[in-house]
Formats: C-alpha cells, sequence, structure tokens
C-alpha cells in the first residue's frame, strides 16, 4: 500500500518536472533510472533498487507507454485492443484466438482520464462538445475513441486497431494457410505484368495484409504510390511514395486531405502502380479511371463476395459506371471464420472479372477455396488474363504454365525453408525477375537458397 502511494507522489513529481504532455505525445524525452531515483529520494529514502525498479516500470508505463494496456501494446499478435465502457472489462483481438476479454477494468473516471491521454498521445483532443475521435498514435496505430456517456450508455469507449511492425509477405500467406502457392503464383504473374486488383473480404478478414503481401511481387524498381487513411502499407521498394489522409480539428474541414484529392494528386505523379488502402465513396470512380488510363491499381473493399462488391461499387453513393469494369481484371476474396475456437482467414475465390457490352459485368472463379478439404481447387481451362499475358509476352500456353509452376514451386520452397524476412523474400523475387524468362526449377532452388 506504501508503495502504491509512492508510486502516485513519484507520478505527480515527475509529470510536473518532465512536462507531461511533450513526453506523453511527442515522445522525446525519454525517462531514466536515475530521474525515478531521484524523485523516490524525495518521498522514501533507502528504497532498495530491485523495488525501486518495480517503481520505474509503472511510472514509464504510465508516463511514456499506454498505461494498463501497455504489455499488450507490445505482443505481436494482438491486432485490436477495445474497451466498451467502465462496465466492460479490456479486450483483445487475438491472431489466432479471436476475441478475448482481459483482467483490465476501468473505473468511469479512469476510462475518462485514459481516453483523454489516448488523445493526447495523437495530438488530438476530444470533449463533451467533440466527443468523437478517429486519430493515429505515435506507433502507427489508430484508435476510436468515445469521450463520457454523450455517445455510449456505458461511457467512454476506445478501440485501437494495432499496426504491424513486421509486414506480411506472400510466404506468411502460405504458412498461415490463407493461400496455397498455386493461387499465389497465379497473382504472381498478373501483378508483374500490370493486372489491376480488388481485394475483397469481411472486417479483419485480412484484405490490407494480403494487399501488402502481393505488393511484394511488384518490381522493386517500379514507381509506386501507396494512398491511406492510416500506414498499414510497408513494402522494401526504394521507388515507393507512401501517402497518408489528414483529418483536421477544425469544424468548417478546412485543410482536411482525403482519399479522394490524394488519388488525384497521385495520377500526375507518373506511377506505375496505384495502392488504395479501401474505396469507399468517390475516389472510387477515379480508381477505375486510373485502370482505365493505364495505371495498375490494387485497392481493398468491404464485401461479401464479388456480386456483393460489384453491387456496392456500381450503385450510391459509389457509382462506378459499369463499362469501366473492362479494366478490373481480378477480384480476390477472403472470409474469416472459426474453426475448433480458432480464427482462420482464407481465400474463399479468386475471380476473373471482364466486361461485355451484351452480358454486362461477369465474374468466372478461377480457384476457390473447398471447406470441407480445407484446399483450394481450380475451376478453369482458359483464363482471359493468362492469355493476355501470353500475348504480350510472346509465351505459349505450355509455357504460361511453366511460369506458374516454377513460381508455385518457388514460394513452396521458401515456405518450406521458412524464408519470411522481407529484405529475404524481395531479394528472392527480385534475383528471378532478372531473367526474362525463369529458365527451371534449379533456378528458383538457388535463389531460395
Amino acid at each position: 500500500m506504501r508503495e502504491r502511494i509512492l508510486l502516485e507522489e513519484v507520478h505527480d513529481y515527475l509529470r510536473d518536472v518532465l512536462i507531461y504532455d511533450t513526453i506523453t505525445r511527442k515522445d522525446d524525452t525519454r525517462l531514466s533510472f536515475d530521474d525515478v531515483r531521484r524523485g523516490i529520494s524525495r518521498f522514501m529514502p533507502g528504497l532498495p533498487d530491485d523495488r525501486a525498479s518495480v517503481i520505474y516500470y509503472y511510472l514509464e508505463r504510465n508516463l511514456q507507454g499506454y498505461g494498463p494496456i501497455d504489455p499488450l501494446m507490445h505482443d505481436r499478435f494482438i491486432e485490436d485492443i477495445s474497451c466498451n465502457g467502465y462496465t466492460s472489462p479490456v479486450f483483445i483481438y487475438h491472431a489466432e484466438y479471436g476475441s478475448i476479454p482481459t483482467s483490465i477494468r476501468f473505473t468511469a473516471q479512469e476510462l475518462n482520464r485514459y481516453v483523454l491521454k489516448l488523445s493526447q498521445k495523437a495530438d488530438r483532443q476530444v470533449s463533451i462538445s467533440s466527443p468523437l475521435l478517429d486519430a493515429p498514435l505515435p506507433d502507427g496505430s489508430r484508435a476510436q475513441i468515445t469521450y463520457t456517456d454523450v455517445i455510449s450508455s456505458k461511457g467512454s469507449s476506445f478501440t485501437i486497431r494495432r499496426f504491424k511492425s513486421d509486414p506480411m509477405t506472400p510466404v506468411d500467406l502460405i504458412r498461415y494457410g490463407t493461400y496455397d502457392p498455386e493461387i499465389l503464383a497465379y497473382i504472381w504473374l498478373a501483378v508483374e505484368n500490370r493486372k489491376s486488383m480488388i481485394i475483397v473480404g469481411g472486417t479483419a478478414s485480412g484484405k490490407t495484409s494480403t494487399m501488402n503481401a502481393i505488393s511484394y511481387f511488384i518490381p522493386l524498381t517500379a514507381k509506386i504510390v501507396s494512398l491511406e487513411d492510416t500506414r498499414e502499407i510497408q513494402l522494401p521498394h526504394k521507388n515507393w511514395l507512401p501517402t497518408k489522409t489528414r483529418e483536421t480539428s477544425a469544424q468548417s474541414g478546412k485543410g482536411d486531405i482525403d482519399l479522394f484529392s490524394l488519388l488525384r494528386a497521385s495520377l500526375r505523379q507518373r506511377p506505375e502502380y496505384i495502392i488504395v488502402g479501401e474505396v469507399r465513396g468517390p475516389e472510387a470512380q477515379t480508381l477505375f479511371q486510373a485502370m482505365n488510363t493505364g495505371h495498375t491499381t490494387y485497392s481493398t473493399l468491404h464485401a461479401g463476395n464479388v456480386d456483393e462488391s460489384i453491387n456496392r461499387l456500381v450503385n450510391p453513393p459509389i457509382n462506378v459506371p459499369r463499362a469501366m469494369f473492362g479494366a478490373l481484371d481480378l477480384m480476390v476474396v477472403q472470409l474469416l471464420q472459426y474453426q475448433d475456437g480458432r480464427a482462420i482467414r482464407r481465400c474463399l475465390s479468386l475471380n476473373e472479372i471482364s466486361f461485355d457490352k451484351a452480358t454486362n459485368i461477369q465474374s468466372q472463379d478461377l480457384y476457390r477455396w473447398n471447406p470441407r478439404s480445407d484446399t483450394f481447387e481450380r475451376n478453369y481451362s482458359r483464363s482471359r488474363v493468362l492469355d493476355s499475358i501470353a500475348y504480350s509476352r510472346g509465351w505459349s500456353s505450355a509455357e504460361v504454365e511453366e511460369q506458374l509452376s516454377l513460381r508455385a514451386h518457388t514460394l513452396s520452397l521458401m515456405a518450406r525453408k521458412k524464408i519470411v524476412r522481407s529484405d529475404q523474400v524481395s531479394g528472392i523475387f527480385h534475383l528471378m525477375r532478372k531473367s526474362a524468362f525463369y529458365s527451371g526449377d534449379e533456378e528458383a532452388d538457388d535463389a531460395a537458397l
């Protein structure tokens, strides 16, 4: 009990001495053990170093970290952290086990103070008059905050979408069972040959992670521009320009930069590939215009299947003209579901999209997941995308199949050897790409070794 009182006394002392706001928001002043020892000596001289270390841990956690949830913010398997009010425990969303309650709880007053601290870390403000906040945190995670009971009868709340410091690669997708090597080999060939794609799925189905992974198939020297609300895409490419939206606190909205503005600006930068975090409004029309003017684009969309995706895109408020779908080549559908209490993500289908004046928008299943056997089945004998690639590269049908087999073999080998580091993965893809026509399995083996 005495040490708890000591913790509060030293906390108040150091907060005043080290300028609390600067520490919590900018993180440019680190709390040292000597600072804590000096603070302790003012209130309890002679405290042993082992007990002082405990005090130091809690002070660093509370002043410069994320308080009670700080350990959760350092667990790479935790994707989301949320608290729905002072009557509820803090919940996490675990990459393998889904939603799990924790032992962390807040009183109403503690929760109000905590969401104020989160808003300070995001360099923003919440108040009774502006009780909603959606803002990035210093580590790249995104916080959605409600303040007091103005919004919810349970009081203040927060949800933090964690930022992954280690980017997803195609090899990770294979090891997690989300895709098999054959599907990714098809996508590899499509990306390398400038085919546009939209990744579709529900919340937490892994759309952005997959988009990040397949972007490793983009040639290392290609000019890439990415546009996101929150920085999630992480690429090894040197010729990559990451951009993000900006939302100001001004009620007039003056100074706001949305995806539509970023997308229009990106078209003037001569990108070879454009990556949009998610389309949900007027930026979708500009995205399809970019496709129709020869830009290769990748994006994600919230929908359950291909039909739902097309309905969302062609109807208000997005209103993409149907004729523009001729420039979209592929649509990937992902889903999240639970098996034996564990969350799994799977590629439900890989679909080829085309437009015909007589029959309108068409889709063809190229691959589909079989949930009974947990395998992926090939459903095509001919593919418009592969025919187009063969024509532009001067390949025969047999040579296209050879290319697919070589890429699938390479990906399988990398998965078996657990080659998942970003630099290793991109390096192998670059070595293979240096050959105009990949010669055979020996080259794939050498690259993977």
